[in-house]
C-alpha cells in the first residue's frame, strides 16, 4: 500500500514548484513555491487504507496588484482646459481599491472594474477644469489590497498649467519730486513668466535720455525733472494674450511743496478753533435754554380769564382786579 501511495504522490510532484516536506502513516506535508492563481482550488490528500481515507482543503489565492499608472496627461495644460487623470493597476484579486488625492486632500473618482482571466483590472478617472491654482498641484492614485497589508501602491502626477500673466506696476516714491531717484518695477506673474516686459510713455517709445535706463523689469529714472510727467505702461505677453498696467508720473517742485506747507497749518488751525467756538456756544445755549425752560403768559393772558375786553385783562393783570379800590366820583 504504501508503494502505490508513493507513486500516486510522485504522479502529483511532478510540479517542480511543489516539493514533499514530510511523509509518514501520520502525516503528509506538501510546500508550493511561486503561487499563482492557477494555484488557487481544492487540494485533497488520501489516506490508502481500507476503505480509503481522504481530506480535502481549499486554497485561495490573493492576487497583488501592480503598480498603478496615470495616463491622460502628457502636456501643459493650458487654463480652463478639462483634463482627465487615469489610474490603472492590474492583476488584484479580488479587485482592489483606488482613492485619489490632490495634495493631503481626498478627491472622489469614477472607478471601473473589469475581469481579466482570474484577475481584476481596477481603473479610476478623475476629470477637472483646471486654472492656475492648479499649477504645481500633486495628484496621487493610491491603490489599497488586502494583499498589500498596510502599504498602499502610490504613484503621483505633478500638473503644469499655463495661465495668462498678470501684470502690476509697483512705484518707489510715494510723492515725486524734482531730482529724486525714482523707480517703477513691472510685476508680473504667469506660467511660463513672460519675458521680457516692454515699457512705453503715452503710448509710445520712452524718451531717449541717460536719466532713463530699463533694467529687466525695473525701469529707473536717476534724477526726475518735469518733463518725465506722463502715463507709463507695462506690458507682458504670452502667446497671443497681452497684459499691462499703467502708472501716471506727476512731478512735484519741491520748493512749491515747502511753501505751502504752512499754509496747511494755518488753514488747519483756523478750522481747529472755529470748531471749538462753536461747540462751546451750543453748550452755553443748551444750558441756559435748560435752565429757563417753562410756560409763560403775556399780562393780558395772566388777567383775561374774568375780563371782558383787553384793556380791562391788563388791569386785572397787574393785581388791581382783586386788591385795587374801586375808583368813585363825587360831585360837589
Amino acid at each position: 500500500m504504501l508503494e502505490i501511495h508513493f507513486a500516486l504522490l510522485n504522479e502529483t510532484l511532478r510540479d517542480n514548484r511543489i516539493e514533499l516536506v514530510r511523509a509518514s502513516w501520520k502525516e503528509l506535508t506538501i510546500s508550493i513555491s511561486d503561487v499563482s492563481l492557477s494555484d488557487e482550488g481544492q487540494y485533497t490528500c488520501s489516506l490508502f487504507t481500507m476503505p480509503v481515507k481522504t481530506s480535502k482543503a481549499f486554497l485561495t489565492v490573493l492576487g497583488v496588484p501592480e503598480k498603478p499608472e496615470i495616463f491622460g496627461f502628457t502636456r501643459p495644460a493650458v487654463e480652463g482646459e478639462e483634463v482627465a487623470l487615469t489610474c490603472i493597476t492590474t492583476g488584484s484579486k479580488p479587485a482592489a481599491n483606488i482613492r485619489w488625492f490632490r495634495n493631503d486632500k481626498e478627491v472622489q473618482g469614477v472607478k471601473e472594474v473589469n475581469a481579466t482571466g482570474r484577475s481584476f483590472m481596477v481603473r479610476s478617472t478623475v476629470r477637472l477644469q483646471v486654472d492656475r491654482n492648479d499649477d504645481g498641484a500633486a495628484y496621487t492614485c493610491s491603490v489599497e489590497h488586502v494583499a498589500l497589508n498596510s502599504t498602499p501602491h502610490q504613484v503621483t502626477e505633478v500638473l503644469e498649467v499655463h495661465y495668462a500673466p498678470q501684470v502690476e506696476i509697483v512705484h518707489s516714491v510715494p510723492l515725486p519730486q524734482e531730482g529724486q531717484y525714482f523707480k517703477l518695477e513691472c510685476v508680473s506673474k504667469g506660467n511660463p513668466l513672460p519675458e521680457p516686459v516692454l515699457w512705453t510713455k503715452d503710448g509710445g517709445d520712452l524718451p531717449d535720455v541717460e536719466r532713463m535706463i530699463v533694467e529687466g523689469r525695473e525701469l529707473i529714472i536717476t534724477a526726475l525733472n518735469k518733463t518725465d510727467n506722463g502715463t507709463y505702461r507695462c506690458e507682458a505677453r504670452l502667446a497671443r494674450l497681452c497684459k499691462g498696467d499703467e502708472y501716471v508720473l506727476f512731478v512735484y517742485d519741491p520748493n512749491a511743496l515747502t511753501q505751502h506747507s504752512p499754509d496747511h497749518a494755518l488753514i488747519g488751525g483756523v478750522v481747529a478753533v472755529v470748531v471749538f467756538i462753536t461747540l462751546c456756544f451750543i453748550i452755553v445755549l443748551g444750558r441756559y435754554l435748560a435752565r429757563h425752560k417753562g410756560t409763560y403768559l403775556t399780562n393780558e393772558a395772566k388777567g383775561s380769564e374774568d375780563a371782558p375786553d383787553a384793556d380791562t385783562a391788563i388791569i386785572n393783570a397787574d393785581g388791581n382786579h382783586a386788591h385795587a379800590e374801586e375808583k368813585k366820583e363825587y360831585f360837589i
